[in-house]
């Protein structure tokens, strides 16, 4: 398998990660907010697996959890920092 394409749970995962990262464990990418992000066309399949289930590229998945943050933060206030 290609390893810049992940099921729904190592999508959650590598967010998760990265999200965790940045909010001092604040937050938490659960495998319902992969297929949220998805439904709501921040996120696009980018293949099945042999199971039928779906596949997104790690670079959409990276970018996905960068917009869906900035727009969380923006909603609650806080402005963006650019380095």
């Amino acid at each position: 398998m290609d390893t810049n394409l992940l099921t729904t749970a190592q999508a959650a995962a590598h967010a998760h990660h990265a999200r965790q990262l940045l909010s001092a464990g604040a937050a938490a990418i659960r495998p319902a907010t992969i297929r949220r992000w998805a439904s709501r066309g921040h996120l696009h399949r980018t293949g099945l697996t042999k199971a039928g289930h779906p596949l997104y590229s790690l670079t959409d998945v990276a970018r996905a959890e960068l917009k869906t943050r900035r727009r969380a933060l923006r909603l609650v206030g806080i402005p963006e920092q650019h380095p």
